[in-house]
């Protein structure tokens, strides 16, 4: 059997199978600065060409909203034996981020699994794969976005591996990124980036909120599109 490089304690991983540590993440105020800010505001606010695609959410209440740092599972599409391992190692506050490679024919978590992840104190849960029983995941208390649904449930064989970088749903997401989501989408913030997004989030607020004024008011400046008109030529 193939293996992989040695893992903390000096033992080689089978092939297909690793666990690593959780990662802290962003420190807490940072976290904390970014709660309630909406997930298309820190998009624009980086470039407007990143975050997940095609996940919708199957908690009822359209504003609930998560904020919190990535625990990251790849799994065999519709096995969650390392989903498993992982509800084992999280923290309160974490935000699982599974990498079910996009797969709809088997469920990765279930009712079960989510008196678990109530039970662990998760902030949410994103999932490139199926989910099922969705009368227990619309009740308020654990919010989740995933892919699709079906009631076929998963097995338990592996492989799989924790807190690896990963990419869920068109979005590459590494251990202890920031995760924020809310009725729009999901998005991930670079841990070590986060500072910085932060403050570009809030001073694209700040320009949004004048926009917005202005829109309201009647007075928005006909040149902010007319000037891009012109310059492509057209007679405005």
């Amino acid at each position: 059997m193939t293996q992989a490089p040695p893992n903390s304690a000096g033992l080689s991983w089978p092939a297909g199978y690793r666990i690593n540590p959780r990662a802290a993440g962003p420190a807490a105020d940072i976290v904390q600065g970014f709660r309630g800010l909406p997930a298309a505001a820190i998009g624009d606010s980086m470039s407007r060409n990143v975050g997940a695609f095609g996940l919708r959410q199957y908690h009822a209440r359209l504003d609930t909203t998560i904020c919190g740092p990535a625990f990251t599972v790849r799994v065999r599409p519709g096995d969650n034996l390392m989903i498993h391992k992982a509800l084992m190692m999280v923290q309160p506050g974490d935000v699982l981020v599974i990498d079910g490679g996009g797969d709809l024919t088997q469920a990765l978590v279930g009712g079960l699994m989510r008196t678990t992840c109530v039970a662990r104190k998760l902030a949410g849960l994103v999932i490139d794969g199926a989910v099922r029983d969705l009368v227990e995941w619309a009740e308020d208390g654990m919010p989740i976005w995933a892919r699709g649904h079906t009631h076929r449930g998963p097995t338990k064989d592996g492989p799989g591996e924790i807190n690896v970088p990963i990419t869920c749903a068109g979005m590459v997401v590494l251990p202890g990124d920031l995760v924020v989501a809310d009725a729009d989408g999901v998005i991930a913030v670079r841990a070590e980036e986060a500072a910085d997004i932060l403050g570009r989030t809030r001073a694209h607020l700040q320009k949004e909120a004048a926009i917005r004024e202005t829109n309201r008011a009647g007075t928005a400046d006909p040149e902010r599109f007319d000037a891009v008109l012109r310059a492509k030529g057209l007679p405005v």
